[in-house]
């Protein structure tokens, strides 16, 4: 279990306050990446498919970190995990730049930076979320708030590094951008170095549970015996699948298209991005009088379809960015919800190597979805895939109404006395 830190030392906000900030910092480089490297891509090639390959190799180590990385994060501690992540995920972004302005960058040189850069990132991003319940307890902050606090740092990074990276790659270019995120990450590191205790990230070894594979394996049991995590894994799978295929090609190509580029791009992430804020920060102040299965299903109904079928309808700019802007409020209230199950159903001692399961099963299909836009929009169109995706995606979030392991979607104090400590919540 992770270390907790001694009572007589009082409490103090700082670590808490740096981890948010550094998550935040690391994402908005992300964001700038999210942003730069279709349209570098597309501007270079031309072609959707070649920006929906880009794509796919940016999601495939995404999965592979998070299933295979949470162990390491466990065993390394999290807060030496979260540094060296974020400080080899800089170096191998900022490669793109330099080995452009030098030696020059072939197409399958760009895809293995990509893939290492997304290796690299996601126990990042874990060590930070298995951080978080050690930092609120020492800042005094209830779960729930720290978990809403997060998620709405998470979006801001979004709402801020999008629209600055649609006017950074407008003026300056995509390379400049994404040094500009290999920046991002070093500052990341160094929050968390300097104001993250080592003692907050320590995690106690546990020898009797053995090797590297055993504990995957019983990271992988615990998830499989949870039918709320499964769930939860497969539902965002397929939704993932829709978003990824929208983020690395449909949005890209449209915004390209019909739009004007860069700009309108980054427009309309910060939109998303801004209305996610705003219905992080919401949840995170009224959730806890909402019913949870209710406010699931409303929230992911709204944040999914509507996006596809304004861009189908072909809406101007302002239209399209105040639909997104309702969608984001309701992508608001999905990750706090999630997070919180998480947080309430997995042990401590286990949060990286489930989280990083879950995480992957989540993920697994966001290479399938960026390939299909690409090759969906060539073969039938951009518009009928825009109509067809949203249909799908509006069927698929109504389906926790249908009950079964859904029911299970609801607070520890509804649930049966001591379930809550049997988990480590």
């Amino acid at each position: 279990m992770a270390t907790r830190p001694p009572s007589a030392r009082g409490r103090s906000r700082r670590p808490l306050i740096a981890l948010v900030a550094a998550h935040g910092v690391s994402l908005t480089g992300n964001v700038l990446t999210l942003i730069a490297l279709p349209l570098y891509v597309l501007t270079e090639t031309g072609s959707a498919a070649a920006t929906g390959l880009t794509g796919a190799a940016a999601t495939v180590p995404v999965v592979l970190g998070g299933a295979f990385g949470g162990v390491l994060v466990d065993r390394l501690g999290y807060r030496r995990a979260s540094v060296l992540a974020d400080l080899a995920s800089g170096v191998s972004i900022g490669l793109v730049p330099l080995l452009d302005a030098t030696v020059g960058l072939s197409f399958p040189a760009l895809l293995a930076l990509v893939v290492l850069t997304g290796l690299l990132d996601t126990p990042g991003e874990m060590a930070r979320s298995a951080l978080l319940p050690a930092a609120a307890e020492v800042a005094g902050t209830p779960l729930e708030r720290a978990v809403g606090l997060f998620e709405a740092v998470e979006r801001g990074a979004r709402l801020l590094g999008a629209p600055l990276a649609g006017v950074g790659v407008a003026l300056l270019g995509p390379l400049t951008v994404l040094a500009l995120d290999a920046g991002t990450f070093v500052l990341s590191a160094g929050l968390v170095a300097r104001w993250v205790p080592a003692a907050l990230g320590a995690v106690a070894v546990d020898e009797s549970a053995g090797g590297y594979w055993r504990q995957l394996r019983q990271g992988l049991t615990f998830t499989l015996r949870e039918p709320l995590l499964r769930a939860l894994v497969l539902l965002v799978l397929l939704t993932n699948m829709f978003d990824a295929a929208k983020g690395t090609v449909l949005l890209p190509v449209y915004a390209d298209r019909e739009l004007g580029g860069a700009v309108a791009f980054g427009l309309i992430v910060g939109a998303m991005a801004g209305g996610a804020v705003v219905g992080s920060l919401t949840f995170s102040a009224v959730g806890h009088r909402l019913p949870r299965r209710a406010t699931f299903v409303l929230a992911f109904a709204l944040a999914g379809g509507p996006p596809y079928f304004a861009l189908a309808a072909g809406l101007p700019l302002p239209g399209i960015l105040a639909v997104t802007l309702l969608s984001g409020l309701g992508a608001g209230a999905i990750n706090p919800i999630i997070g919180a199950v998480k947080l309430e159903r997995v042990p401590a001692g286990m949060r990286a190597r489930v989280y990083g399961l879950i995480g992957a099963g989540a993920w697994a299909a966001m290479p399938v979805g960026s390939l299909l836009g690409g090759v969906a929009v060539e073969q039938v169109g951009l518009r009928t895939t825009l109509v067809a995706v949203g249909l799908a995606y509006v069927l698929l979030v109504l389906t926790p109404l249908l009950g079964g392991p859904w029911r299970e979607l609801r607070r520890p104090e509804s649930e049966p006395a001591g379930r809550a400590e049997r988990l480590g919540a």
